[in-house]
């Protein structure tokens, strides 16, 4: 495990919270194989966070999730132990694949509705000022 810097943003996408039922498969820091149902609590195009992991990971490490008929390698990138006995996980695809999930891109988008003084547009949002009117 190492420690954050929070004075970095790492992340090139947003987490979308989606809790996926997922197979993972790897070997653990002893060397033993292991296969274990977990799921996500959030995922990015690329990437996920994975929790129920019950087995010790090393960053780097590299396993294989299972989702629905989708077979996915990541490498581990951050390791948090929730207790003894359980993990979660920060995941990365190796591949970089742009839909991993296979979900439509649109929804992993994040989006932010317009309030306030604020208007929809087919661009997204701008300030009602800018158009003449308040």
């Amino acid at each position: 495990m190492r420690p954050g810097n929070p004075n970095r943003n790492r992340r090139l996408q947003n987490r979308v919270p989606a809790v996926l039922p997922v197979r993972v498969r790897g070997i653990d820091v002893e060397g033993q194989p292991f296969q274990e149902i977990a799921h996500t609590l959030d995922i990015t195009a690329t990437g996920a966070r994975v929790a129920a992991i019950h087995h010790r990971l090393r960053i780097a490490d590299l396993v294989t999730v299972f989702y629905r008929q989708r077979r996915m390698a990541f490498s581990v990138v951050w390791v948090k132990a929730i207790d003894t006995h359980e993990f979660q996980v920060g995941l990365q695809s190796v591949n970089q694949e742009t839909e991993s999930w296979g979900l439509k891109s649109s929804d992993i988008e994040v989006h932010i509705p317009c309030s306030g003084s604020v208007a929809k547009n087919s661009e997204g949002c701008e300030a009602l000022e800018s158009r003449g009117q308040s």
